[in-house]
C-alpha cells in the first residue's frame, strides 16, 4: 500500500525531473497511462499531451527552477505550493521571446493511484509572468465556448 509519504515523494519527483529537468522519459516512469492534466482544457487521456508540453516548454523556457515551498498530503491527493523560475529564451504561449525573467507562484494539486500520478491540477500567477515578461496577456476567448469553465 501506498503512504502518503511514499505519494509526497513521487510528487516531488515528478516536479525535479519532468517540471525542471523536463526529462520525458520521467513521465513514463511516473504517471500512469491513463493519466489526464486538467488544466489544459478537455484534452485527451493520456501521457502524449504532456510530451507534447515539454516540447513546447524546452522551445520556450530557459534556467528553469522550482522551489516547493509546501506540500499537504491527504490520502490519494498531494497539494503543493511552489515558486517557479525561468528566462524565457523562445517562443510561449505565443509570445515571441522577450529574454527576460520572471518568477511566480504557483499550485498544483496531484492525484495518485498504483505508485503513479493519475491527475493534475494546476493553476499559475500568469498575470506576474505577462508583466514581468513586459508582455501584454491575450484577449480572452470570445463566442459560444467562451466561459465554459473547461480550462484554467
Amino acid at each position: 500500500m501506498t503512504t502518503e509519504a511514499d505519494n509526497t515523494a513521487l510528487v516531488r519527483r515528478f516536479i525535479d525531473e519532468v517540471f525542471v529537468a523536463r526529462r520525458e522519459d520521467a513521465v513514463e516512469q511516473l504517471l500512469h497511462e491513463d493519466f489526464v492534466g486538467h488544466t489544459w482544457g478537455p484534452e485527451p487521456v493520456g501521457r502524449e499531451f504532456l510530451h507534447g508540453a515539454i516540447e513546447r516548454v524546452n522551445a520556450g523556457l530557459s534556467d528553469v527552477s522550482m522551489t516547493i515551498e509546501d506540500t499537504v498530503a491527504a490520502g490519494d491527493r498531494v497539494a503543493v505550493r511552489l515558486t517557479s523560475r525561468a528566462r524565457q529564451t523562445g517562443e510561449l504561449m505565443g509570445m515571441p521571446a522577450t529574454g527576460r525573467r520572471y518568477e511566480i507562484g504557483e499550485m498544483h494539486l496531484f492525484r495518485i493511484a498504483h505508485g503513479r500520478i493519475t491527475e493534475h491540477w494546476h493553476v499559475a500567477d500568469l498575470a506576474a509572468m505577462y508583466r514581468q515578461l513586459g508582455v501584454t496577456p491575450p484577449a480572452p476567448p470570445s463566442g459560444p465556448a467562451a466561459g465554459s469553465g473547461s480550462g484554467a
